[in-house]
């Protein structure tokens, strides 16, 4: 009882249950401009968005394999779309990702990984642990075919593509300074102009 002697007055959020789970947390958050929330190896994940610099190496890469979305009736997506890891269930946001139109949802926000082609991360200083360590393993773990690994903070600069996934790690890397060009294996199959990251 309140001092005047009337019950407390409860707000309809306190009747709701209380998300126990990272993943029921992560579904009852607002959006949040600014924030990048993931669900890491069962852990929610809440960063800040990229630099301006680390959104525009995503635009590039979008523009540079642009021709092929026409070609093959894909999509992609530049850090503005969720996906859900199969299995584990957790919810990651690449960079950049690239996919078959029509790809299955998992409810009306997140594309399922096994919809993937291609994920894309540009290493940043406050992500090259995730970026260049967690992130190739969940992608291999999910089967996504090919993931690239952008990373201007290297000294010097590289990219590493990495490809074949099984047993959740990738079997085939290649990696060259940015400036010079790289093969993207199939079902991409082309050969990328790096020096467009610089």
């Amino acid at each position: 009882m309140t001092a005047q002697g009337r019950p407390p007055r409860h707000t309809p959020q306190e009747d709701q249950p209380r998300p126990r789970t990272p993943r029921e947390l992560f579904e009852s958050l607002p959006p949040m401009p600014g924030l990048r929330a993931e669900i890491i190896d069962g852990n929610l994940i809440l960063s800040p968005s990229g630099i301006p610099h680390h959104g525009r190496i995503a635009m590039r890469l979008a523009f540079a394999l642009l021709p092929l979305l026409e070609e093959n009736d894909w999509e992609s997506f530049t850090g503005n779309v969720d996906v859900c890891v199969e299995g584990p269930r957790d919810t990651v946001v690449p960079d950049y990702c690239l996919v078959r139109t029509g790809a299955p949802l998992w409810g009306d926000r997140e594309i399922l990984s096994s919809g993937l082609i291609m994920a894309a991360e540009v290493v940043s200083h406050g992500s090259t642990e995730i970026d260049r360590a967690t992130k190739p393993r969940i992608y291999a773990g999910c089967g996504i075919p090919i993931m690239l690994l952008i990373d201007p903070v290297a000294s010097p600069p590289t990219i590493t593509v990495l490809s074949d996934p099984e047993d959740g790690a990738y079997r085939t890397t290649g990696c060259t300074q940015l400036g010079k060009p790289i093969k993207i294996p199939a079902p991409v199959d082309v050969e990328l102009d790096t020096s467009i990251f610089l």
